[in-house]
């Protein structure tokens, strides 16, 4: 485990004057929460043993992430991927044998642990991309493992998700709205990891 695991408690925030998108804001849309799809999971082998066809040894790990990750889970439909790769900087490395595979390069957040997000159309995919032992990667993996095992703290973010979705065009929103629930999960998870 990483040398600064303790920090994992700590939410590094995003710079506020950089600007991440890579080709303007993206667009509004209809946030669409629905029930849990089975086919979720062969999507997500489908689509990861692809890149690890196409990026060979740059790919470190590749691990399906987020709601759609989660058994029983309600979620937007859009399978969500944490990439990692030794250097996220050297996009040269990864982003044009992506973008040849349909994925769009949307994010780039140096802030943010060098964080970039790719987009591919179809089927709905966010491949996000973080350098070796990035907390942000850890923290995705123990929320995601929580919510499989804790059916109570399962059935309040599926709550918390069907309300956050109303009235918002914009996926920043959405997650803003979910994020109060989100973080006393954290403090759950991070509790029984003896980090608080």
């Amino acid at each position: 485990m990483i040398n600064d695991i303790k920090n994992i408690i700590f939410f590094l925030e995003p710079d506020p004057h950089e600007n991440p998108w890579v080709h303007g804001k993206s667009a509004e849309e209809v946030i669409d929460v629905v029930e849990y799809n089975p086919e979720w999971l062969a999507t997500w082998q489908q689509l990861s043993s692809i890149i690890k066809e196409t990026l060979g040894n740059v790919v470190l790990n590749i691990e399906h992430v987020g709601s759609t990750a989660v058994p029983g889970m309600v979620a937007k439909p859009v399978i969500d991927m944490d990439l990692i790769v030794e250097d996220p900087t050297q996009e040269e490395k990864y982003v044009p044998a992506l973008a040849r595979l349909g994925y769009d390069l949307t994010v780039r957040e140096p802030s943010f642990y060098q964080h970039r997000c790719l987009r591919l159309a179809q089927p709905r995919a966010n491949l996000h991309v973080f350098g070796p032992d990035c907390l942000e990667h850890i923290r995705h993996i123990w929320f995601r493992d929580w919510l499989r095992e804790h059916p109570e703290d399962c059935e309040r973010y599926i709550a918390e998700k069907i309300t956050a979705k109303n009235n918002v065009k914009q996926v920043m929103d959405y997650n803003k709205r979910k994020e109060q629930v989100v973080h006393e999960i954290y403090q759950r998870i991070f509790q029984n990891k003896g980090l608080l």
